[in-house]
């Protein structure tokens, strides 16, 4: 898709903020790299967006994910290929991304809190936050051409 508004040079400061967000969540939160690719890349499935698939596909095949966890990530709940740990943030990922039914269920909520400590849940959420804007602006008005 090519891009509808060239927003890296429209919104250069904004754009550099949620880069440095980015950066926050993936070099201060202590939360596993592998993880959070897997949660990017589900949400972006959700979502729609290829260019983030691609993308967050790729990264995890940077870090030696095996294609069969890569290519189950849609539907991880019928694969034992994933940890508890990230059983709970994919159904997280879930619960939050498809939000037009209402707020994400408790059910879910305690079972990432059985995983995941306050902190890591709240930093959790912001990753999810992040892709799921990336994700929007990527798919209204094209991705963006820089590194995020």
């Amino acid at each position: 898709m090519d891009q509808r508004l060239r927003y890296a040079r429209l919104i250069p400061d904004g754009l550099a903020k949620m880069t440095a967000l980015e950066h926050y969540l993936n070099t201060e939160t202590g939360l596993e790299p592998i993880l959070l690719e897997l949660v990017r890349l589900r949400a972006s499935q959700m979502n729609g967006c290829e260019y983030c698939i691609t993308l967050h596909t790729a990264e995890l095949k940077k870090h030696n994910e095996s294609p069969a966890r890569i290519d189950s990530v849609a539907d991880w709940r019928n694969s034992d290929a994933y940890t508890h740990r990230e059983r709970a943030a994919l159904a997280w990922a879930e619960a939050i991304t498809n939000i037009q039914d209402g707020h994400a269920p408790g059910p879910v909520f305690e079972e990432l809190r059985a995983h995941f400590s306050e902190v890591e849940a709240a930093n959790l959420t912001l990753v999810l936050t992040t892709i799921n804007a990336w994700n929007r602006l990527a798919i209204a008005i094209g991705p963006h051409s820089g590194n995020r």
